[in-house]
């Protein structure tokens, strides 16, 4: 591994990944909120966030196809051409968002038939209709983001996301206690903060090249959708199995749910800095592979599962050290903490393998392979994570940690596919996208 590789992926990833870790702290915030509000709430609105971003996922994925076509028009000194796929990317935002949002208005109705308790149903349903409007500001967001970082630009995401927590803590706080508010009021904030944050990054957009096309170009959406849309199939079959696993934890009862949510977003606070890795190395990826340099990419790919690997190794052993510290952080009640204590053994054990299968998602991404992504997903999770979780969780009696020991097998199968895939595809010249 070369030193001067390692700068350059954390001088991209460092930012990104506390960029991630700002977006997740807003759902910790909110949950830690809401904790201390009642655990009904609590249990409601991680259900709500959990089913709104699985459904947002597929929208957040389309727009990774900004990923190799902004990266790889960038490293082939074509400045036009990468604010050109910017545009087009917004016009694919707001198209995508009309349908996402009429999936999350017709789902809460869904949530009592399918055995959660009327009471959590109830808050899920406020908070994912109150957060109807946040939509189309996240799916700008992302792919502002992925053009700013296909361009090397990355510090106004991760103010974006500082100004963003501030003001979500101020706005959570003064809407669900100040207001009386509620499980709506976090979701409120939530909302406000999304329009916030994508502010930042409009502001920080650099002047359009000059010969920029910003009209709807049919041949380069269709060229956008054909790449994103198997990220964004790639992100519902993860996100949807944890949601699965959410839904069935609300079977369980109050205490287990509310336990699966805070177990989820510690574990999804973590996780963000193998995010940063991830979209760094899907940037520097790119960029190679646009400046016909396929040895590079490889070089990257391999330094950023490195630095994945030893950061979540780490992050597992402050699971196990402060095991009780941070479930305290997010719960007052007993057993809810005592829970999550036992599911944060599990975490430890799989944070390794989801560090690495994010960065193996995005190394594939730059080189404009997403479609293996998906399909490798797709069998990990639900044909061998999700009958594991629910042979031990559901049928056994291991409750929501055996759904957790399903979730970590998935993740396994799949890290150690995207790895093979990368140095596979990566051992002869990989071919730039055409335009």
């Amino acid at each position: 591994m070369k030193t001067s590789e390692l700068r350059a992926l954390w001088k991209l990833a460092l930012p990104l990944g506390l960029a991630q870790a700002g977006q997740a702290l807003m759902g910790l915030v909110d949950t830690a909120i809401l904790g201390h509000y009642t655990s009904v709430a609590q249990a409601g609105a991680g259900l709500g966030n959990s089913l709104t971003f699985t459904v947002c996922f597929f929208g957040m994925g389309v727009m990774l196809a900004l990923d190799p076509l902004v990266a790889q028009a960038f490293g082939a000194r074509d400045a036009v051409r990468a604010r050109n796929a910017y545009w087009q990317g917004v016009w694919l935002a707001l198209a995508t968002s009309v349908g996402l949002m009429l999936v999350v208005a017709v789902t809460p109705p869904l949530l009592k038939p399918f055995g959660v308790t009327p009471e959590v149903a109830e808050a899920a349903q406020t908070y994912m209709w109150w957060r109807l409007p946040g939509i189309p500001a996240l799916l700008l967001f992302v792919g502002a983001r992925a053009y700013l970082t296909g361009t090397g630009q990355v510090q106004a995401t991760f103010w974006a996301m500082v100004l963003a927590n501030i003001a979500n803590l101020a706005l959570s706080l003064g809407l669900v206690f100040g207001a009386g508010l509620g499980v709506a009021g976090a979701a409120v904030a939530t909302v406000l903060c999304t329009w916030l944050q994508l502010g930042v990054l409009v502001y920080a957009l650099p002047p359009a090249p000059a010969g920029t096309r910003r009209r709807p170009d049919r041949a380069q959406l269709r060229q956008a959708l054909r790449l994103g849309a198997p990220v964004g199939l790639h992100f519902l079959a993860e996100s949807g199995v944890f949601a699965l696993a959410g839904l069935l934890a609300g079977r369980l009862g109050e205490t287990q749910s509310a336990a699966h949510q805070v177990a989820l977003n510690w574990a999804s606070f973590t996780f963000c800095m193998t995010a940063g890795i991830g979209s760094a190395a899907a940037a520097r990826v790119g960029w190679s592979i646009g400046e016909r340099d396929t040895p590079a990419a490889r070089r990257t790919g391999l330094t950023a599962f490195a630095s994945a690997a030893v950061f979540m190794v780490a992050a597992s052993l402050l699971f196990v050290i402060f095991s009780r510290e941070l479930a305290s952080l997010m719960s007052k009640d007993a057993a809810v903490i005592d829970t999550v204590i036992a599911l944060f053994f599990v975490v430890a054990v799989f944070q390794v393998s989801d560090g690495v299968q994010a960065v193996g998602a995005g190394a594939l991404r730059g080189t404009g392979d997403t479609a293996f992504t998906f399909w490798v997903n797709l069998v990990g999770h639900w044909a061998l994570g999700l009958p594991v979780a629910w042979a031990l969780g559901v049928r056994g009696d291991l409750g929501v940690v055996g759904l957790w020991w399903g979730l970590c097998a998935g993740l396994v199968f799949v890290a150690v596919a995207l790895v093979v895939r990368f140095l596979f595809t990566t051992r002869r010249d990989v071919a730039a996208l055409s335009t």
